[in-house]
């Protein structure tokens, strides 16, 4: 029995709110359970250095948790003047999952920087913020799009949907989003990054405890591929 009281292939309680920010051009304040964060898109005219005159754009991301997301306060990363690699390794992930869904050379010149905010921790923070910034930046996409911003008449910038969710062997048997509870004992711990039909983007797994089999990652990624196909459908009902 999982301290939920859930059944090993279901989700906890999923919700996509999108437009929630006034003055942003995409936003989604994502619920995974008790996991709450809150997601921007934002459209700026510049590209890094690096990027200048190539004739494409960019998705970057950054994430934080504010202070009192947890049971107790966690200091601001700014107070201590730099990010923690915990934090920088979420980022990339973010960013890197949804440049692999974008057409960059149809975006063209622009950079869209997604802001994930956890305001609420119970495990998952980063397949949820995943799963929201999709949302986040489709409707991002949509604002350029009812303004003519895209050249060539309107090509398909957004290529496919993109969802992640957390997996895990607990208490020996494998089980689908693990909460707090689950994530702090399990004996192994997944996130599966997935696109809408199915491909993989990233995988992340790691022993908590002894190694685990073949056998159990691919227990592993069927339950993720079902979980992601659900998190897909509440995607499209929320775009639509």
């Amino acid at each position: 029995m999982r301290p939920s009281g859930r059944e090993i292939d279901e989700l906890r309680a999923v919700s996509l709110e999108r437009g929630v920010v006034k003055y942003a051009e995409g936003s989604c304040f994502v619920k995974f359970g008790d996991t709450h964060v809150l997601v921007t898109a934002s459209l700026e005219e510049r590209l890094p250095p690096w990027l200048k005159g190539q004739g494409r754009g960019w998705v970057t991301a950054e994430y934080g948790m504010l202070p009192r997301a947890t049971g107790t306060r966690t200091r601001r990363e700014a107070a201590s003047g730099k990010q923690g690699g915990r934090t920088v390794e979420i980022q990339r992930l973010i960013g890197r999952s949804l440049r692999s869904v974008i057409d960059l050379q149809a975006l063209g010149e622009r950079q869209i920087t997604i802001d994930c905010d956890v305001i609420q921790a119970d495990g998952g923070t980063r397949t949820a913020s995943i799963t929201g910034a999709w949302v986040a930046l489709a409707d991002c996409l949509s604002w350029m799009k009812s303004r003519d911003m895209f050249k060539g008449g309107e090509p398909k910038v957004l290529r496919d949907h993109l969802a992640a969710v957390s997996c895990g062997v607990f208490k020996g048997t494998a089980v689908l989003d693990l909460d707090y509870a689950e994530d702090s004992e399990a004996d192994t711990d997944g996130n599966f990054v997935m696109t809408g039909k199915g491909n993989i983007v990233e995988i992340q797994a790691t022993a908590e405890k002894d190694p685990f089999s073949e056998e159990q990652l691919l227990a592993l990624l069927a339950l993720a591929r079902k979980g992601v196909g659900k998190l897909v459908e509440l995607q499209k009902i929320a775009v639509a």
